[in-house]
């Protein structure tokens, strides 16, 4: 019987990528905790609903990638792909409305059904964060601050650029969806399948095609730009004003878009090139009509996900594991005595590791090759007269050290 092996596109986290997943969800929780980002969770699967009705059902996630079930009472399910819309029905289901504006951090795992890759697999790591209540251009400028401000902590600054886009509002979205279906029905005969059923449900996602021949007549599509009315060209210069203002530096990407009619206004993505084909680890728009989609009252929103395992991808080296004091008995008699001394210096704070078998000397050799910081050596003689021998690891140097002040003479290796 050949051994069970994991999934396709799932992958064990093993200790070091722990350390590193931790590092990028750390380092952008402690961040997003400075803008005043409070973290929330929502349940890793949800009713169908929550994303088929507000995902739109011309998207990839919704037609291809989102993995549904029922459950024994018949209920329609499906594992969280994005958390947008989870926060969102999060805040109707709540009651929150009294707490706008509501700023959220998330930090968990996703599920869809694609191609495994490069840094994406069918199970992966978001972090999110998301305004809600606050119509004002200003929450574009915070948010996208909030994402640049994390991907330079992480030191990935030069690593990526910022693209930038407007979606305008309603008038401006239908002005454009008009000129889309006349450019497009004049090569019906060119477009892929799927976007024949996008021009007749939402021409927008034809934009998002990754189908070549698409690809070529979305070059010279109409742009956005030809369809805003004055509001929404306000408004988007608010947004580049305010980014320029706090030296952010950006570039405008006409063909950006969100697809799903709910989005409105400001798009972004943070690009990268560094991992094969140029791609997005941080992206994401404004979605003033979402939450009255889902039945509630109209609530402004905008927000971003990224891929920690993309971003952790990037960072490349995880941090090294905390160094431990290794605790040895010498002798089988001594194992009872060991183990206090470990549990009194880890309730001090110590990082303390028990050598379970084995001799001194192969214990020891572990210890080394575990990058230990130091030894303490419990033996009969010792214990008789109350100190224990302690070696330093890296120097080979020993010295008695008696227990009644043994944290004190390891307050070096603390």
């Amino acid at each position: 019987m050949s051994a069970l092996q994991p999934i396709r596109g799932t992958h064990d986290i093993l200790a070091e990528d722990h350390r590193l997943y931790r590092l990028v969800t750390e380092t952008a929780y402690e961040i997003a905790a400075r803008y005043g980002y409070q973290e929330h969770s929502t349940p890793i699967f949800e009713f169908t609903d929550v994303f088929a009705r507000t995902l739109g059902d011309t998207s990839d996630i919704v037609t291809k990638e989102m993995y549904t079930f029922q459950d024994r009472n018949g209920e329609s399910l499906t594992l969280r792909p994005e958390y947008t819309a989870g926060i969102c029905r999060m805040f109707m289901s709540n009651g929150m409305t009294q707490q706008l504006p509501l700023k959220v951090f998330c930090r968990g795992p996703m599920f869809r059904y694609e191609r495994p890759q490069k840094g994406r697999q069918r199970q992966f790591h978001q972090i999110d964060a998301e305004i809600l209540g606050v119509a004002d251009p200003l929450a574009d400028i915070e948010v996208i601050a909030l994402g640049a401000h994390i991907l330079d902590a992480l030191g990935l600054t030069d690593r990526v650029k910022l693209e930038l886009n407007t979606l305008g509002d309603a008038e401006s979205r239908t002005a454009y969806r008009a000129l889309l279906v006349e450019y497009f029905n004049d090569f019906r005969d060119k477009l892929s399948e799927e976007s024949l059923i996008r021009l007749q449900k939402n021409p927008l996602r034809i934009l998002d095609s990754k189908d070549k021949g698409d690809r070529l007549l979305v070059a010279n599509a109409p742009l956005m730009a030809e369809s805003l009315n004055a509001l929404s060209e306000d408004f988007f210069a608010a947004v580049k004003d305010g980014l320029t203002g706090v030296g952010i530096a950006f570039q405008v990407e006409p063909h950006l878009v969100r697809g799903m009619d709910y989005y409105c206004h400001t798009a972004f993505e943070f690009t990268t090139d560094t991992l094969g084909a140029q791609g997005a680890v941080l992206a994401g728009g404004r979605y003033d009509g979402l939450i009255e989609t889902m039945g509630g009252t109209p609530t402004p929103g905008i927000g971003w996900a990224a891929g920690v395992e993309r971003l952790a991808m990037m960072v490349g080296e995880a941090p090294p594991a905390p160094r431990q004091i290794v605790v040895v008995p010498v002798g089988n008699d001594q194992h009872a005595e060991a183990f206090v001394i470990t549990q009194r210096l880890r309730n001090a704070g110590f990082h303390v590791d028990l050598g379970f078998s084995g001799n001194v000397k192969k214990r020891l050799n572990r210890a080394n090759k575990a990058n230990a910081l130091a030894a303490i050596l419990v033996g009969e003689d010792e214990m008789a007269k109350g100190v224990v021998t302690l070696r330093d690891m890296e120097t080979g140097e020993q010295s008695e050290a008696p227990l009644a002040s043994l944290e004190e003479h390891l307050a070096r290796y603390r």
